[in-house]
């Protein structure tokens, strides 16, 4: 068994109390998460729609590495799992594999409800998690704001789950006095802040094709959420999709703090290994690579010339338009305190080649000089070495990445029916509203990069 180092087992989250000076000490931290608790709600016309309980599943399983204190879901009417997720027979199955729990919430827990019709509030924090076409997001439990009706885009109820969660966490963290009194959403058809992800969108059309072939480079935090998202779309036929998986990583324990498709029981097993029987549960097709990715790696002409990328390093970044893809999507997520609901999205080729965006080293806070850690050091915990190799470490949160997993895996999706790709999308979850787009100006109008039929019944 691995000797896992103090910066593999400390909860990414967690860690955001340790840099932020809100605490004095790890064991303080984890009492403060320990004491975050979520209550979901689903009514019985939404429990039987498929895409509802997507939305529910995903909120559980990005909720329950944030609410550490637990995460119930009352009422749950009984009903089959209808969403093509592998987790169970039946919704309540799906819930506590996902590590739900079925009862009450104490009262004035925070609430989430799963679409539904506006109500009066439960608890002082109560919004819905909506989606119509394209879009997604959240409006506060009584407001009857909701977007136009259309065909549901399998990501937005994604889409709208992620942006729940975050606002219940900026709720319990005090990190802003409006969350859960606003309206908050985008679409993943037009991510621009000029589009009123509330309003008509006849533009958008309804999902008819899929990716037949896909690479995803790194299987961490937005890896899984990629695999998770893509477990979402209504495949006629799952095996058809076929997937390379690329990662030289094992699973630790903070791993599953950030990542969707992580639990206890996968520490020690290579993150390839693990996220490909995940995926042939799914039904997928798959093929690994154990092997780091940088400049010297080359993608042979009969692999998946379109990858999504979700590495943490700018060495590996900088080589993404020198290896032989056709179509490159790289999500990068802030990595401090302060920036880590950070989302900076790009796609390549582009208009400066991946070695000039990505050229010189981050620079991230210094934090050793924070209350916890300096009593790591003093209490012998932790010696100098230790404490700086904790600190380094990024802050994150799985409700990021999830966002980012759908913007990305949209560019995708938008290239298949003819619509924008956009070279650069840059956000903050603290205020999604002032995010920025920006086209491409590459023609793609050639790419075939393999595409397979939706179900009927998406």
């Amino acid at each position: 068994m691995t000797a896992f180092t103090a910066a593999d087992k400390l909860h990414r989250l967690v860690k955001h109390a340790l840099d932020s000076g809100a605490v004095s000490s790890v064991a303080e931290a984890e009492a403060l998460f320990a004491g975050y608790r979520l209550a979901l709600r689903i009514g019985e016309e939404a429990a039987r729609d498929g895409h509802h309980q997507g939305a529910l599943l995903t909120t559980v399983a990005l909720a329950r590495r944030v609410f550490l204190g637990g995460v119930s879901v009352a009422p749950l009417p009984d009903t089959p799992l209808l969403s093509p997720l592998p987790f169970g027979a039946t919704l309540a199955d799906a819930v506590v594999a996902l590590g739900g729990s079925i009862a009450e919430p104490a009262a004035g827990t925070p609430v989430i409800e799963i679409g539904g019709a506006p109500s009066a509030r439960r608890a002082p924090f109560h919004i819905r998690a909506i989606f119509a076409g394209w879009r997604g997001g959240i409006v506060p439990a009584p407001g009857d704001a909701a977007p136009v009706p259309a065909p549901v885009m399998a990501l937005a109820p994604m889409l709208a789950a992620a942006l729940a969660v975050n606002e219940a966490f900026l709720y319990v963290s005090g990190h802003t006095g409006v969350a859960g009194r606003r309206a908050v959403g985008l679409s993943l058809w037009d991510p621009a802040p000029t589009c009123d992800w509330l309003a008509d969108a006849r533009t958008e059309p309804t999902l008819l094709i899929l990716p037949a072939r896909l690479w995803l480079i790194g299987l961490g935090h937005l890896g899984q959420a990629y695999l998770w998202a893509l477990g979402l779309l209504p495949f006629a036929r799952p095996q058809d999709l076929g997937l390379v998986l690329q990662d030289i990583d094992a699973i630790t324990p903070s791993t599953e703090s950030t990542s969707i498709l992580t639990d206890a029981s996968l520490i020690n097993i290579k993150k390839t290994r693990a996220m490909a029987a995940w995926a042939e549960r799914r039904g997928f097709t798959t093929a690994i690579q154990e092997r780091l990715f940088d400049a010297s790696f080359r993608r042979h002409d009969d692999e998946p010339a379109v990858a999504l990328c979700g590495l943490d390093n700018g060495t590996g970044r900088q080589a993404l338009d020198q290896v032989g893809f056709d179509f490159v999507v790289e999500a990068g997520l802030g990595r401090g305190h302060r920036d880590f609901r950070a989302v900076r999205l790009h796609t390549l080729p582009a208009s400066r080649p991946a070695s000039q965006i990505w050229r010189g080293a981050q620079s991230d806070d210094r934090v050793e000089d924070r209350p916890a850690y300096q009593s790591l050091l003093t209490s012998g915990a932790l010696d100098r070495c230790g404490v700086t190799l904790l600190a380094g470490k990024a802050v994150g949160a799985p409700f990021v990445g999830a966002t980012a997993a759908t913007l990305a895996l949209s560019e995708v999706l938008r290239l298949l029916h003819g619509g924008a790709v956009h070279e650069l999308i840059d956000l903050d979850l603290k205020a999604v509203e002032y995010r920025s787009t920006v086209p491409t100006q590459q023609d793609f109008s050639t790419l075939n990069p393999g595409y397979v039929m939706a179900s009927e019944k998406a």
